[in-house]
């Protein structure tokens, strides 16, 4: 039976490292697709989608992820991770106050991850760069929307502890086994 296994935190706490660790070390893994539809859109002129169209943003992540999950389920593989899941798309529009269609809650209870692993913020590694701007109290204030949103759907959190990629990823990989 396969798990889908899911990363989050806000920006800069970890998760894409610990993936990237993941993909050397051959698991199957689905990467962050926001990046991708911030520099897409970039290349055509808008700064920061999500800050000038957040319902197109959006949408366009809930079709990403949609597919990620679908692919997941087509794949043979034991053990998919994910960097990111649907039910962050809606946490981050009630962290900026964007008014949303009920489908997003829809596809979070439609489609359901076997374990949860949280990333809290972490002064020492956040980093800000051209497609993550948000400041480190930023990704704190971010972080407390994402947990309630994975709480209110009824997720058990597991929390990753500080320390190394390699010490992280091994915490994963042994919480589930």
């Amino acid at each position: 039976m396969q798990q889908k296994i899911l990363l989050i935190g806000g920006p800069g706490t970890g998760k894409t490292s610990v993936l990237n660790e993941l993909i050397k070390r051959d698991y199957f893994c689905f990467p962050e697709i926001s990046r991708e539809v911030t520099l897409k859109a970039q290349q055509q002129g808008i700064d920061q989608m999500f800050l000038a169209q957040p319902l197109l943003f959006s949408q366009m992540l809930l079709e990403g992820r949609e597919q990620q999950f679908i692919d997941a389920l087509k794949s043979d593989s034991k053990l998919v991770f994910f960097d990111r899941g649907i039910p962050d798309i809606h946490a981050y529009m009630d962290y900026f106050k964007t008014e949303y269609p009920s489908i997003y809650i829809q596809k979070s209870k439609q489609y359901i991850y076997d374990k949860v692993f949280h990333f809290a913020p972490w002064k020492d590694i956040h980093e800000t760069d051209n497609e993550r701007y948000e400041t480190f109290e930023g990704t704190i204030a971010i972080d407390v929307f994402l947990m309630k949103s994975y709480l209110d759907l009824g997720y058990n959190i597991i929390n990753v502890p500080f320390g190394s990629i390699d010490e992280r990823t091994n915490f994963v990989l042994n919480s589930i086994s």
